[in-house]
């Protein structure tokens, strides 16, 4: 009989897995020992930074990654990443080592204790096997959990001593989960969207997840509907210069009203209609405005204010309604705004975002947190290519720089550049560590404004003159990328930039960009 060491690999070969991210631990190791040639092991130096690749990777590679944390202090480091997995719905099957079963009555050093409970609500599924022998059968639960629609992180507590313990092998099953939508409801959408003079379609990344983006382009051109990006959509979900494309819904009550009115129709596809930052008054829509909502997430249709739902596959569903339907007669909306020049002479985030564009290789994929220089980067730098942005769901800091490795692993073919306001940068600092390791084609611009703007932009709406605690000069980030073995250049003016953009992107390995802003 095989061990559990040996079924369990076996088992993640048979998945398609062959890569593992961790920070070992002495309740690990066990694990590791004769660790198979075919397999590689991806080192984070903190768990945040563990998560925060593996997330990156299971959504550019579009299968689960696997996940090795350190009993509960690993747990607990990688919570914040880990609750940003889940609203990222991004598939990751997380072990964590718990102490042998042997000495689990006298409450030993290193502990987890009510293990499954600590990563809660955070994940879709987690136990700790009763028995070593059921350890695989865990396994392969938390990988079919985790990749069935809304996918999501799972979680399984292994006990040290249960590695070289023997249990039957497990075989792979087949598990096709694409739900093509309930055809009665598809054919109410369908009928609304022929009656309605002014249809509106907003997209979130759930449409990325399905691979949308063909068949979204298609129904937006056969109803000649305009295109919204949803409400904090960490995907890039429609090509930006195309002239149905009006931009990005703001995460306010009153400003989506009036953004979404005109239209009497308004279908929200794969990401919430009503996703907002602050309170507000007022209807959530435009009153005369029939609404729909077609996701693969229950939950979420549930919370849902308003609207008729569809539970299923975006791409499926799109297909199914540009085949329901013949080309409609309708004028097009009017185009977005145009991007104006800008007065060179002063460096901020508008122009910073405005080099870059101009630089950025065709087929670069962006990974983003840089919250206050969103809006600047939705105006100047428009991505055209699907499966080429990522950014946070969560809101929470310290996801793109270990997110950028991750997509990197996945996608080694194309040049990944992460834009970093320098506050989120010093959350998983350490992923410079692991890019330098890697040697993954990574560009990191880190936008140092000094200061945690997005914050003190809130203070001004709160009414507030001064916000404490959101002053951050002094950070140094050449020091800091040197300091983790990678080259790093400074700029202060867009001349300065245009060349460090220019050398950056011909770079083979993982390089950093500090660019200096108002």
């Amino acid at each position: 009989m095989p061990t559990v060491r040996e079924a369990t690999m076996r088992l993640l070969r048979d998945f398609g897995i062959d890569t593992i991210f961790g920070n070992p631990g002495s309740t690990e190791l066990p694990m590791f020992r004769d660790f198979p040639e075919d397999f590689r092991y991806i080192l984070g130096l903190q768990e945040a930074v563990v998560v925060g690749m593996a997330d990156g990777y299971a959504q550019a590679s579009g299968n689960a990654a696997f996940v090795n944390l350190h009993s509960s202090a690993g747990t607990g480091n990688a919570l914040g990443n880990l609750f940003t997995a889940y609203k990222n719905q991004a598939p990751l099957v997380i072990t964590a080592g718990q102490q042998a079963r042997s000495i689990l009555p006298f409450e030993p050093f290193l502990h987890a204790e009510r293990a499954t409970e600590f990563p809660r609500p955070f994940v879709k599924w987690a136990n700790e096997p009763a028995r070593a022998a059921d350890v695989p059968l865990a396994i392969a639960r938390a990988y079919y959990e985790a990749m069935t629609p809304p996918y999501g992180p799972t979680f399984v507590s292994v006990p040290a001593d249960d590695w070289d313990e023997e249990c039957d092998w497990v075989e792979a099953r087949s598990f096709a989960t694409a739900n093509p939508g309930d055809a009665e409801a598809i054919a109410r959408l369908a009928a609304d969207l022929a009656r309605s003079e002014r249809p509106a379609f907003v997209v979130g990344a759930g449409a990325a997840r399905d691979g949308a983006w063909d068949a979204l382009v298609a129904l937006a051109e056969q109803q000649t509907a305009a295109v919204y990006a949803g409400t904090y959509a960490s995907r890039n979900v429609f090509p930006e210069d195309h002239p149905l494309f009006r931009g990005f819904l703001p995460a306010f009550l009153e400003r989506q009203r009036e953004m979404l009115t005109g239209h009497d129709l308004i279908v929200a596809l794969g990401g919430p209609l009503n996703l907002y930052h602050a309170e507000g008054a007022g209807p959530h829509t435009p009153e005369d405005a029939k609404c729909w909502i077609v996701s693969d997430n229950p939950g979420g249709l549930a919370w849902a204010p308003q609207g008729d739902a569809i539970l299923g596959n975006i791409r499926l569903i799109a297909g199914a309604l540009v085949r329901a339907q013949a080309p409609a007669d309708r004028s097009p909306p009017a185009p977005r705004a145009s991007r104006v020049a800008l007065d060179r002479s002063i460096l901020d985030d508008r122009l910073a975002l405005d080099r870059i564009a101009e630089a950025l290789p065709w087929d670069a994929i962006v990974v983003e947190e840089a919250p206050s220089a969103r809006p600047a980067m939705q105006e100047r730098l428009w991505l055209n290519q699907p499966d080429s942005f990522f950014t946070t769901a969560s809101g929470g800091l310290g996801y793109a720089m270990p997110a950028a490795v991750g997509v990197s692993l996945a996608r080694p073919d194309r040049r990944v550049v992460a834009i970093i306001g320098d506050g989120s940068a010093m959350y998983s600092i350490q992923s410079l560590f692991s890019a330098y390791q890697l040697k993954t084609p990574i560009t990191f611009i880190i936008l140092n404004n000094r200061r945690y703007e997005a914050l003190q932009g809130f203070g001004r709406i709160f009414g507030m003159q001064q916000v404490v605690g959101t002053n951050l000069s002094g950070l140094d980030f050449l020091s800091l990328a040197k300091g983790h073995g990678l080259p790093a250049t400074r700029v202060e003016d867009a001349a300065a930039l245009d060349c460090a953009l220019a050398g950056s992107f011909a770079a083979q390995g993982p390089n950093l960009i500090e660019i200096i802003v108002e």
